[in-house]
């Protein structure tokens, strides 16, 4: 999608300070960050949305969460992370183009974990 921002990143037609990249995806940290760690992982290919994925982008989703527990530990988080796909407007999702958050460090926002 030529107006597509993550696109573009993915692209490096726009910069992005680029923590991993491969054939399939790419991962960046986010201009924002809600954490102290805050990485926004991107498939190459345009996918609006969690909702629009098909058995068909099946490998790329195991690919994409599978190289998430390695780039938290690079990045310092041995205790744990976490992860977020926002999904659709009323899910949250600002930019229609799927992207899954890693969050970590001493000052987690929002959920809160009881056990």
């Amino acid at each position: 999608m030529s107006d597509c921002l993550f696109c573009k990143i993915a692209a490096g037609e726009i910069p992005a300070k680029v923590a991993y990249q491969d054939a399939q995806m790419v991962v960046f940290h986010d201009i924002a960050p809600a954490a102290e760690v805050h990485l926004l992982a991107i498939p190459r290919a345009h996918l609006a949305s969690l909702d629009e994925a098909t058995p068909e982008h099946d490998a790329l989703l195991a690919h994409m969460l599978r190289q998430l527990p390695r780039l938290a530990r690079e990045h310092g988080l041995d205790s744990g992370f976490r992860t977020i796909i926002n999904t659709g407007k009323g899910g949250g999702q600002e930019v229609f183009h799927l992207h899954m958050h890693l969050l970590g460090g001493t000052k987690l926002p929002g959920f809160k974990c009881t056990d």
